[in-house]
């Protein structure tokens, strides 16, 4: 890549983080101009137009590099948690997630947010790749013991879709402790948080042993 290739790539990728913070700060992406992205990079507005047709174009873009990142934590902390041998590494796999959620947060933020969001274009692509992350993680669940038993693909789906939708609500309210808490009280709430998340978990999956 040749160097104004790469000035190019960052300055891309500049809009997009700066795109990112503004539709995470209390503001929906809806809501943001063109213009105010340029500025937060120290762009022109023309200059915008040398990287995205318009605001649409890069909405679906930051959808799908954020939706790439959580398929690959969801991926790698669904290993875990859907193998769990007891509540001990059930508990675990919970602490990693909320770590990585830490890491993270505005790229949870924004998918969850702007789901139900008002700028259709992001709804729908953010819709589109939920629906990917589910259908890929019930090709891994298929794949474990654990649910063997469970015969109909359709099952499955709706397995995968119940714990897609407990990973976004999970993250959720962890992040809103964070802003909720501080210090000891904060340390306590999200030790409770964490304790109920394996509750969900150990029920959850009783059921499915159950599961004729």
């Amino acid at each position: 890549m040749s160097i104004r290739d790469e000035r190019k790539q960052q300055s891309r990728q500049a809009l997009l983080d700066a795109a990112l913070h503004l539709s995470t700060s209390g503001r929906s992406f809806s809501s943001i101009s063109l213009r105010e992205v340029a500025r937060e990079v120290g762009l022109v507005p023309t200059a915008f137009y040398r990287h995205f047709q318009d605001m649409d174009a890069l909405g679906q873009e930051l959808v799908d590099q954020v939706s790439l990142h959580l398929k690959s934590l969801i991926h790698q902390l669904g290993q875990s948690y859907l193998q769990h041998g007891g509540s001990a590494k059930t508990r675990t796999s919970i602490e990693l997630f909320v770590q990585a959620v830490n890491h993270s947060p505005q790229q949870w933020q924004f998918m969850i947010a702007e789901r139900w969001g008002g700028s259709e274009t992001v709804r729908i692509a953010i819709a589109r790749e939920i629906e990917f992350l589910i259908e890929d993680l019930a090709i891994d669940l298929c794949k474990l013991e654990t649910f063997k038993h469970i015969k109909e693909s359709k099952d499955l789906q709706v397995l995968s879709t119940i714990l897609i939708n407990m990973s976004f609500t999970w993250a959720m309210s962890w992040i809103s402790l964070n802003r909720q808490f501080q210090d000891e009280n904060l340390s306590e709430k999200q030790q409770l948080y964490i304790q109920q998340a394996v509750i969900q978990v150990q029920l959850l999956f009783r059921g499915i042993a159950n599961w004729q």
